[in-house]
C-alpha cells in the first residue's frame, strides 16, 4: 500500500490535536489523523485510537494483522475520507459520538468507495475520545470472523507479429520441473544433491521452496522450467524419486537468436520494478517486457489482470462482492518487418560480428534489424542456468551486444553524404576535375607528415568516378572545400548529435569534439567517413533514403498503421540528390566500380561500399576493420528496398567485399524470390584514413 500524504487532513487534522491542551480533540479530527496513519501504513499507532472497550475485544497483534493483511491484500492505496456535516453543537461534548463519513481509496481492482458509514467514538476515563473499533470499521459488512479474499482472473499479453501476420512472440508450452515432498525418499540429501546437480541450483534453493508454509507432502513444488523438447534431460531427472514434470505456459519466441535483439524479451517483474510501477495493476506475479520489442511496447502488450474483492463468511462461502474488474488482455503488436528477409540477412551473418537494418527507403517502414551474434530469448524466460550466463555473459563475442542501436566509424560508406552536402551548398562542381599528384594529399606543411592517402590513380577525378573508386582525396578535398562550419552545419542539418524519432533508443550519431571540428586534418578525414565521426545504422539508411526523396530524410518507423513522414525535410537539394543517386548506380554498374559484384541484370541497384579503418594511429598495423554496404533499389519496383549492413573484424577478409554479397542475399530473395538456404555462413580507438571500400 503506498504511503500517500494526499490532502486528506480534511479538517486541520494534527494542528487542532495539538491544542495546547485547552480542547478535547473532536471524533472529526482524531478520525482525519486515523486515516492519516491509514494511509501510512501505521497500524500499531491507529491501535493507540481505540477504547478500552474495544481492545479488550481485540488485541493489538490481531489489529494489526487484520488492518496489514486487508489494506495490503487489496493493494489500498490514496484513502481519503469526507465527513458529513454535523449541525448538533449541543452534541459535542456529548460522552459518546457518531461521525457520518463517506470512505474511498484505489485498490488493484480499482476505486473502492462506501457512504454513511458510522464511528462511534466514547470518552475515556480522562474526558478524551477514543474509537469503538471491529472489522466493520474496515467495510460495513465485516464480520470479525469473516475474510477478505482477492481473487485474480489472469489476462493474456498481446502476440508480436511481423508485417504478415508471422508470430514472432507469442505463448507457448514448456515443462516446470518441481518435487511432492510426500514421495521423496526417507533420506532425501541424494535426491536433492542429483537433482539440484541437473537443474544447476542449489540444494538450499530446493530445501527453501519444500519449507515454505503453503508446502503439503502431496503438493508439487515447482523448482525450474526448462524446454518442453530437453527430452535427455527430463528422463534423468524422472528417475529421481519425487520428481514431478508438468506443462506450463510461457512466452515463446519461435525465431530464437534469429530476432532476439529484435523481439527482446520477457521476465519476472522484480521488486524495484514493481515499486517503481506501483498502482499500474503489476502484481508479484506479473512478467514484464526487459528488452527489445517487448520492453518498448510494454504498454500495449502487458495484460490487465482482472480482480474480484470478496468478503468470505465463517464457512468459506461468498458474503459479499465488494468490487469487480474484468481482466483486459493486452494489445498485439505489429510490427513493419518481414521476417523471412530478416532471417536470409541474419543466416548470410551468423559466424560474424555485426548488424543490418532494411527497410523501405520510401515509406521509411523498417524491414529488418539484425545483430549478430545473438542470444535465445527463450533461455530467459527459462531461466539461465549458472553455466550457461557465464557462458554467454563472458562469451567475447558479445551476443547480448545490439550492435544496430550503436554508433559505428561508417567509412567510405559516408562519402555520398559528403558529396550531396557539398552540391546542395554549392562548394562542389561534379563535373570539376579535381586534380591530385599521386595517391597521397596533403592541405598545406602545416600537415607535417601527415597525408590522406588512397589506394588507386585514375584519370578524371569527377564526382561520378571519385565514387566509383571511392576516392578518400577527393571527398577529403570536398569536406575542406566546405570548411569546418560548413560541413558541421551540413551534419546538423543531418540531425547529428539528435535522437532519431524511433520507437528504440538509438545511440546519436556524432562528428568531432562535443560537436566542432578541431582541425583541417579531422575535417579532411570525416569527408571519407573516417577521423570522429559515429553514424548509426538506421540513421545513415535516413540520409540515403534522401536520394530517392528529392531531398527529404524519411523517418524510420517500426509498427503498422503509420504514414511515410520526413523527419529532415531539405537536406539536399534535389538535384543534388539526383547526382549522387546517379553515380551510386555507377558504383555497381561499372565494372570498375568497388560494387560492381553487386550488379543485377534483373533489377537495378544504387549502393557504396566502405571499410573503416580503426587504429592507433596512421602507422598501426594492428587495428582491425569495419566493412560495410548500402544497396539500394527503387527504379521499376513496387518493392523499394534499402539494406545497410555492418561487419566488424573484416580485415584480411576481404574489406567491405566480405559484405557485399550477404547483402545481396537479401535483395536477391526480396526481389526476385530467390532464397539462399538456410546454412550456417562460414566463418573505438583512433582512426587512420585508408578506406578505400
Amino acid at each position: 500500500m503506498k504511503n500517500t500524504a494526499a490532502a486528506i487532513l480534511l479538517l486541520g487534522g494534527l494542528g487542532l490535536l495539538a491544542g495546547c491542551g485547552k480542547k478535547t480533540p473532536q471524533p472529526e479530527q482524531l478520525l482525519t489523523e486515523y486515516i492519516r496513519l491509514l494511509n501510512e501504513e501505521s497500524y500499531e499507532e491507529m491501535y493507540s485510537y481505540l477504547s478500552e472497550d474495544a481492545k479488550a475485544e481485540t488485541d493489538e497483534e490481531t489489529f494489526v494483522n487484520r488492518n496489514r493483511n486487508i489494506y495490503g491484500g487489496i493493494e489500498a492505496a490514496d484513502i481519503t475520507i469526507e465527513i458529513a456535516e454535523n449541525d448538533e453543537e449541543d452534541r459535542k461534548d456529548a460522552d459518546t459520538r457518531r461521525v457520518e463519513y463517506s470512505i474511498s481509496m484505489q485498490t488493484l481492482a480499482g476505486e473502492l468507495s462506501f457512504d454513511d458509514m458510522v464511528a462511534i467514538f466514547k470518552k475515556d476515563e480522562e474526558g478524551a475520545y477514543k474509537m469503538e473499533w471491529d472489522s466493520q470499521d474496515i467495510f460495513p459488512n465485516l464480520q470479525n470472523t469473516d475474510k477478505v479474499r482477492v481473487v485474480t482472473t489472469e489476462a493474456e499479453r498481446g502476440n508480436i507479429y511481423d508485417r504478415n501476420h508471422v508470430e514472432l512472440a507469442r505463448e507457448g508450452v514448456a515443462s516446470s520441473v518441481g518435487l511432492v515432498p510426500g514421495k521423496l525418499p526417507e533420506d532425501r540429501s541424494g535426491a536433492l544433491e542429483q537433482l539440484a546437480a541437473l537443474l544447476e541450483i542449489s540444494v538450499e534453493k530446493i530445501e527453501n521452496a519444500l519449507s515454505a508454509g503453503w508446502v503439503r507432502d502431496d503438493t508439487f513444488v515447482p523448482l525450474r522450467t526448462v524446454a518442453k523438447d530437453a527430452m535427455d534431460l527430463k528422463e534423468q531427472l524422472l528417475e529421481i524419486p519425487g520428481v514431478m514434470i508438468t506443462d506450463t505456459t510461457v512466452r515463446f519466441y519461435p525465431f530464437g537468436e534469429k530476432a532476439a535483439q529484435l523481439t527482446g524479451y520477457v521476465q519476472n517483474i522484480t521488486a524495484e520494478e514493481l515499486e517503481e510501477r506501483a498502482g499500474q495493476g503489476y502484481n508479484q506475479n506479473s512478467i514484464i517486457g526487459k528488452a527489445g520489442a517487448e520492453r518498448v511496447y510494454e504498454e500495449q502488450l502487458r495484460p490487465r489482470d482482472g480482480y474480484s474483492i470478496e468478503i468470505l463468511n465463517e464457512q468459506g462461502d461468498v458474503k459479499q462482492t465488494l468490487l469487480e474488474k474484468a481482466p483486459e488482455d493486452g494489445e498485439d503488436v505489429i510490427l513493419t518487418v518481414d521476417i523471412t528477409l530478416l532471417q536470409y540477412l541474419y543466416q548470410e551473418m551468423e559466424g560474424d560480428e555485426g548488424c543490418a537494418v532494411a527497410m523501405d527507403p520510401e515509406s521509411g517502414a523498417v524491414l529488418a534489424l539484425v545483430s549478430t551474434p545473438a542470444y535465445d530469448p527463450n533461455d530467459f524466460v527459462m531461466g539461465y542456468t549458472t553455466s550457461a550466463w557465464e557462458a554467454v555473459n563472458t562469451d567475447e563475442t558479445q551476443p547480448l551486444y545490439n550492435r544496430w542501436l550503436a554508433a559505428w566509424v561508417p567509412g567510405s560508406s559516408f562519402k555520398p553524404v559528403t558529396a550531396a552536402l557539398a552540391l546542395t551548398a554549392g562548394t562542389l562542381d561534379p563535373e570539376e576535375d579535381v586534380e591530385n599528384d599521386g595517391v597521397s594529399w596533403q592541405l598545406d606543411e602545416s600537415w607535417g607528415s601527415y597525408y590522406v592517402t588512397t589506394l588507386e590513380d585514375y584519370p578524371v577525378k569527377n564526382l561520378e568516378n571519385a565514387l566509383v573508386h571511392s576516392d578518400n582525396i577527393y571527398f577529403a578535398k570536398a569536406a575542406v572545400g566546405l570548411g569546418a562550419e560548413g560541413f558541421a552545419e551540413g551534419l546538423n542539418s543531418l540531425g547529428f548529435g539528435e535522437e532519431l524519432p524511433f520507437d528504440f533508443e538509438l545511440t546519436a550519431s556524432a562528428f568531432g569534439t562535443e560537436g566542432k571540428i578541431a582541425s583541417d586534418m579531422d575535417l579532411a578525414d570525416s569527408g571519407y567517413g573516417q577521423g570522429k565521426l559515429l553514424v548509426n545504422p538506421l540513421h545513415l539508411s535516413s540520409m540515403y533514403s534522401a536520394l530517392v526523396n528529392g531531398g527529404d530524410m524519411v523517418r524510420p518507423y517500426l509498427t503498422e498503421g503509420q504514414e511515410t513522414a520526413y523527419w529532415k525535410e531539405g537536406v539536399f537539394t534535389p538535384e543534388a540528390s539526383e547526382t549522387v543517386l546517379q553515380a551510386l548506380y555507377q558504383v555497381v554498374e561499372s565494372e570498375e566500380g568497388t560494387a560492381h559484384e553487386a550488379y543485377r541484370s534483373e533489377y537495378r541497384l544504387a549502393g557504396k561500399t566502405g571499410t573503416a579503418e580503426l587504429k592507433a594511429s596512421q602507422d598501426d598495423t594492428t587495428g582491425t576493420e569495419l566493412g560495410w554496404f548500402v544497396g539500394l533499389c527503387t527504379e521499376d519496383t513496387d518493392r523499394p528496398l534499402l539494406i545497410t549492413m555492418m561487419i566488424e573484424d573484416v580485415k584480411g577478409r576481404g574489406g567491405s567485399h566480405y559484405v557485399v554479397p550477404k547483402v545481396m542475399a537479401g535483395f536477391d530473395a526480396w526481389m526476385l524470390g530467390k532464397a539462399p538456404e538456410f546454412q550456417a555462413a562460414d566463418t573505438g580507438a583512433a582512426t587512420d584514413n585508408a578506406d578505400n571500400g
